[in-house]
Order: C-alpha cells, then sequence, then structure tokens
C-alpha cells in the first residue's frame, strides 16, 4: 500500500478540519486520566460521552489504593475502565493477583493496557508487558480486552539505540497471543504531531502481519511550551519537528496547540482506505481534562447533559 499522499489531499482538509470524516474518526474516542487529576473532576458523566473508555494511568509510586479508587469512581459512573498495569512497579506475582482481584472486585474492571511502565529496573518478575502476559493471571481472571503500547516513533526503553527491531519483535509476540487466545485486543500509541509517521507505521504493520487495530495517541489542546515538555520527556520522535517550527513563529507561541490538522490528516486518510488498522484516537489530555473534553464536546462528541446539568454549566 502506498503511502497517504497529502499533498493531492490538501484541498479537501484545508479548511474543513472537522468535517464529518474527523468527527467519525473522533466517535468513540478514549481519554486517560491520573487519580491526581480524575480528582479534580466533581463529575465525568458532565464531561465525557456515555460509555467513554477512560484508561487510569499508573505512575510509578502512586499508591494501588488510589488506582483502584479512581476505577471504581469511574466504573460506578458509567465508564469503562482501563487501569494501566506498569510491568516494572510491580512487585511480585502475589502483588499482581492482588491488584488483579481488588480491580475486579471493587471496580468490576475486566480490561487492561499492559506495559513495561516508566522505571528503568523491574521492581520485581515483571520487565516488560510480555512477561505479564505470559504470566497468564489475565487469562486464569477472565479479561476479555487488553490492549498493548504502540511506538510509531521508536521507544528508547524498548530500542535504545532508536531502532525499531525490538519494538516490532515485541508486536509480533502480541500479535500471535491474540491470535492463540479470546482476549480482545488492541495497539493504543504514544501521542504523535504528524499524521505521516503514524500512518507509515500502520502500514508496516499490516505488511509485517499484524492484525491489531490501533488506537493513535493524540495530545489534546493545551499550551505549546507544555506540549514540548511532555514530548521530550516521553521521547517523541520525528513528528515533534511540528511543534518546534511553530515555537519558532511568534505568531502562534502564545496559542494553544489543537490536534484538528493532524486529525484532519488522519481522517482524510481513514476515509480513503477504510480497510487500515486505524480504528480510532485516544487522548491525552495534557492541557487538563476539562480543557480536552470541552474542545471533543465543541467538535461533536460531549455528553448528553439533562437540562439541569445543561443550565448549570452554562454559568
Amino acid at each position: 500500500m502506498a503511502l497517504f499522499n497529502f499533498k493531492k489531499s490538501a484541498s479537501k482538509t484545508t479548511g474543513n478540519v472537522m468535517g464529518a470524516d474527523a468527527r467519525a474518526l473522533m466517535a468513540g474516542y478514549s481519554i486517560e486520566v491520573m487519580p491526581r487529576t480524575a480528582a479534580k473532576i466533581d463529575s465525568f458523566a458532565e464531561i465525557l460521552p456515555k460509555g467513554t473508555r477512560v484508561y487510569v494511568a499508573h505512575i510509578d509510586g502512586t499508591p494501588i489504593e488510589d488506582m483502584i479508587a479512581t476505577a471504581k469512581r469511574i466504573a460506578h459512573e458509567g465508564f469503562a475502565v482501563m487501569p494501566h498495569i506498569p510491568a516494572r512497579s510491580v512487585p511480585s506475582r502475589d502483588a499482581l493477583n492482588d491488584w488483579i482481584a481488588r480491580y475486579q472486585g471493587e471496580a468490576d474492571v475486566r480490561q487492561a493496557l499492559l506495559l513495561a511502565g516508566g522505571i528503568a529496573q523491574a521492581r520485581g518478575p515483571f520487565d516488560n508487558s510480555m512477561d505479564l502476559i505470559e504470566s497468564g493471571v489475565f487469562d486464569a481472571n477472565g479479561f476479555e480486552r487488553l490492549h498493548v503500547a504502540g511506538h510509531p516513533e521508536g521507544s528508547r526503553d524498548i530500542d535504545p539505540a532508536g531502532g525499531r527491531a525490538n519494538v516490532d519483535a515485541a508486536l509480533a509476540f502480541k500479535q500471535a497471543y491474540a491470535e492463540r487466545t479470546d482476549a480482545d485486543m488492541a495497539i493504543v500509541t504514544q501521542f504523535a504531531f504528524e499524521a505521516a509517521p503514524l500512518i507509515a507505521w500502520a502500514e508496516s504493520l499490516a505488511q509485517a502481519g499484524i492484525t491489531m487495530p490501533i488506537h493513535l495517541g493524540l495530545a489534546a489542546p493545551a499550551k505549546l511550551q507544555t506540549l514540548i515538555t511532555f514530548a521530550m520527556s516521553c521521547g517523541v520522535g520525528p513528528s515533534l519537528k511540528v511543534l518546534q517550527k511553530r515555537a519558532m513563529d511568534v505568531s502562534k507561541l502564545l496559542l494553544p496547540y489543537t490536534p484538528d490538522a493532524i486529525l484532519a490528516d488522519l481522517a482524510a486518510y481513514k476515509a480513503a482506505n477504510p480497510q487500515s488498522l486505524i480504528e480510532g484516537v485516544h487522548f491525552f489530555p495534557l492541557g487538563g481534562i476539562k480543557t480536552a473534553t470541552t474542545w471533543t464536546a465543541e467538535h461533536g462528541h460531549g455528553p448528553a447533559l439533562a437540562p439541569a446539568s445543561r443550565a448549570a454549566s452554562a454559568r
């Protein structure tokens, strides 16, 4: 499959960045929160579409009690909760079993994002998501959906030299697992700021025999300086130049970044290639959860508020 020709499609996206195709790609979007950011939200039901999948990020050092309390609260508001399980932060197999039992018993969780985690050395027997999969714990506990991390622009944790060999091998392992189990699996990616690297990566996975759907990570609206800081700390690759170029334009420096342009390009590609592995988008609310959800609502994906709630939110 040839890489999508952005020059050819420019007239279809310019001036109509939130057209029908972009709104369709956003439908069913997921969003990520942390216990400390979720605590600032009075009601998720008032800011998110019903049934939205909410990932709960487990930053190393966060007490598991805070993770479970957050998952329980969001689940009770009617949302599909997907906690992160960071392999390197799990101190033992017994701890993993305890986490899973508590997530299920207290928050009725049946899905998880498996990833290595953000620390260099494992605290227990698990070093990466493949170790978590091979533990058999998720099979034994009847988890219905497992997502794994994707790195379109590489990962310094997996391939320190900046290559993709280990990243691709890990996805091949996970694809094989998906084929031999009943678990619904998908790939959710790190955020990026340019469509071309994401599309090229998705096409390369399809050519390598990967069939797991891809949920592309996008940064929700935020200040440019905030995004550059997060992007550099997270190892975002070639697409970072989009932000750097914007930062050099004084007229745009103080304006908030929004993902309209990248969504338009991705949506145009998906419309032209409906068989693509790209299934949807996942928002990282780096500028704040309310900022993100206000923007998504303005583009057609907000909650169905009751009249009283609408009046309260308008004040």
